[in-house]
């Protein structure tokens, strides 16, 4: 049989997440939290349980979930999106991401993405028969270069995906970009994919600059978020899409048929605890102090640091320590130092090595603090 994705390769998280468990070595490379998710949270999905919410639940999601996104959003973005027709609770981002690729992308269209980039996009454009255009962000701050993104448009370009805050450079998008943004697709009539699942995790009191903030944004943009991301229980795979009720009806044709509907008592219990809004406004603070610590910690090591202002990965430039590869040194690192890290390359245009790999920060301060020691020590 002819492959449909005869490039695709074992994602670069799930062969250093074996290579972290094969050489016993700590792994700070899959982006996962390892600590506990909240026991309210816990306990009021073990009370929908019982409270009998074990079946099916609407296709587009739970209504009172629905309508909690939309007070969320207007909250933090002034943009109202109307619970029954313009959001969609999906199973995590990547079923988002994936839906809304497949829903908008015909064979021959283009779609641009930002390299280094997350890497469900590319495969997503090309099962469908779309073309990627990438642009290069370059090291070490990842700004986005709108003049080079306008050249790249043509008459094929159907879509934009952006990702703020960045996986893996730890950056955001300013207002600024976001306008110049809208004032592109506008101009050629583009739809955008904005891939927010970090959206709570931003520093430094910056402001989250949601596509749902610009009317020319939110009137042509699927928004992408993750309660997994969150609430630190990605295993969970929770997510949903906001959008314009036009591009929903698109989306939700595709979704009633690859997973139709996602888990009833989480959603049951996200409802629920997104009424206190406290739950994600305070989670900027709680991972900023988590990345302060880390940072503090490995202040002595020999690695070139700028501190991420968003997400829950810092970008190590190695330069200084290894002209290896960042293939090399994190192969190296994990089966020799026994630390587990993301070489970076593998998601750039052309496998770029700005030798850098990416740490993932999200544990607990015993980990980040038997993290230190290695690192410290390299």
């Amino acid at each position: 049989m002819k492959s449909k994705l005869p490039n695709v390769e074992t994602s670069i998280f799930a062969v250093m997440s074996k290579m972290a468990a094969d050489n016993n070595a700590l792994n700070l490379s899959q982006g996962f939290p390892n600590f506990k998710s909240d026991p309210i949270l816990i306990e009021l999905v073990n009370k929908a349980m019982k409270d009998g919410f074990n079946q099916y639940a609407p296709m587009p999601g739970d209504l009172d979930l629905r309508e909690v996104i939309s007070s969320k959003t207007n909250l933090l973005h002034y943009q109202v999106y109307n619970p029954a027709t313009e959001i969609t609770v999906t199973a995590g981002a990547t079923q988002a991401i994936f839906t809304a690729i497949a829903a908008i992308i015909n064979k021959g269209d283009e779609a641009i993405i930002f390299t280094p980039a997350y890497d469900c996009y590319d495969p997503s454009i090309e099962l469908f028969g779309g073309k990627t255009i990438p642009v290069q962000l370059k090291a070490p701050f990842y700004k986005v270069d709108w003049t080079e993104v306008e050249e790249k448009v043509t008459n094929k370009t159907k879509l934009i995906i952006i990702n703020s805050p960045h996986n893996p450079s730890g950056t955001i998008l300013s207002e600024n970009d976001m306008l110049q943004l809208q004032n592109l697709v506008e101009k050629h009539n583009l739809l955008v994919i904005s891939d927010e699942v970090y959206e709570h995790i931003i520093f430094d009191g910056q402001i989250h600059y949601s596509a749902a903030r610009f009317p020319g944004l939110a009137e042509r943009s699927f928004i992408i978020a993750s309660f997994g991301k969150t609430f630190h229980n990605t295993g969970w795979k929770m997510g949903y899409c906001l959008a314009p009720e036009s591009l929903m009806n698109e989306f939700k044709k595709v979704h009633q048929f690859n997973v139709f509907s996602v888990n009833t008592p989480v959603q049951k219990a996200l409802a629920e605890y997104l009424k206190t809004s406290e739950n994600y406004l305070n989670l900027p603070s709680y991972y900023q102090q988590k990345r302060d610590i880390f940072l503090d910690l490995i202040k002595e090591s020999r690695f070139k640091i700028i501190p991420s202002k968003g997400t829950y990965f810092q970008m190590l430039d190695f330069s200084e320590i290894s002209q290896e590869s960042d293939i090399a040194f994190a192969e190296r690192l994990t089966k020799v130092n026994k630390i587990a890290m993301i070489p970076t390359s593998v998601f750039n245009t052309h496998k770029e090595d700005f030798k850098q790999i990416r740490v993932c920060f999200a544990k607990t301060e015993a980990t980040l603090q038997e993290a230190a020691v290695i690192l410290n020590a390299i």
